[in-house]
């Protein structure tokens, strides 16, 4: 997974998250808009429509103080929360 800050202010953030598809993308869109810090979130990845952007665009906007960057942390973290309870459930049925 490569990441590149395509833009950054206070309270937005546009990202590029090289190597992942509109799987990891939607888990990680999803976990970022239940956040309360979040005001936000969405992703392009269609190059079609890009002009020849191959790889997803997440853009991100806080509520007032919020750092994105902290946001974008918190939401990652959450995503390995779901996956660690999933890998443990599936584990636990596998049994």
């Amino acid at each position: 997974m490569d990441l590149r800050v395509v833009e950054q202010s206070e309270s937005e953030l546009v990202i590029e998250i090289g190597g992942e598809d509109h799987t990891f993308m939607n888990v990680l869109k999803g976990a970022l808009l239940e956040l309360d810090s979040v005001a936000a979130a969405t992703y392009d990845q269609n190059p079609e429509q890009s002009g020849g952007q191959t790889e997803p665009l997440l853009s991100l906007k806080t509520e007032d103080g919020e750092n994105p960057l902290d946001a974008l942390e918190e939401g990652a973290a959450r995503v390995n929360e779901q996956l660690t309870e999933f890998q443990t459930a599936y584990e636990s049925a596998a049994q």
